[in-house]
């Protein structure tokens, strides 16, 4: 009897506590004035695609007989960001992402471009954009000073809640396997 009546009391015990921790829990509060801020940033993408240490893989592709291929290809990028235009120039950070082909057109490149721009070094060191934008058709070997414009949906650190644009210049394409420089100038608005 006396067992029974420990369970019993703990079984109210228990009933009783579920009502106070299983409660939904929000609070919303108002929030200050905030300051937004701009920050402008240059640099060089390098997208390598070939030779012994590629930055970008191709890891899905449509079932089709086509060389090089195109419409439909899904690349895996860990591409660095350099100061200056060589490769060889001070790395400041990477990105690192995927993009999606498609052109069906082999003369056209355009695709999907998902990727996070993290900075290594400076004053910016640990911080990081998300870039979300669809990449215009363009030649395969675009014309000099052409520029494409892609959406900031995001960002950590310095660039916490960013949004804004970057504008895409292609300054090289080396070969038919698809490498390229692109100069970045970056907008971003965050706080």
């Amino acid at each position: 009897m006396e067992k029974q009546m420990i369970f019993a009391w703990a079984m109210i015990f228990c009933l009783a506590m579920a009502p106070v921790y299983g409660q939904y829990y929000s609070r919303t509060v108002t929030a200050g004035p905030r300051v937004e801020k701009i920050t402008h940033l240059h640099f060089y993408f390098h997208d390598i695609r070939s030779g012994s240490n590629p930055t970008a893989f191709l890891i899905a592709s449509p079932n089709i007989t086509q060389d090089p291929p195109s419409y439909g290809t899904l690349f895996a990028m860990d591409d660095p960001l350099t100061t200056e235009f060589e490769l060889t120039s001070t790395l400041v950070g990477n990105a690192q992402g995927l993009y999606l082909a498609l052109s069906r057109d082999l003369t056209k490149f355009s695709a999907v471009f998902y990727a996070d721009f993290t900075f290594t070094t400076g004053r910016f060191n640990g911080s990081s954009f998300s870039l979300f934008s669809r990449f215009p058709p363009t030649d395969v070997v675009p014309a000099p000073g052409t520029i494409r414009e892609m959406a900031i949906v995001g960002g950590t650190g310095k660039f916490r809640m960013a949004t804004g644009f970057a504008l895409l210049r292609p300054t090289s394409s080396s070969n038919t396997v698809g490498d390229a420089n692109v100069e970045f100038n970056v907008t971003l608005y965050h706080y």
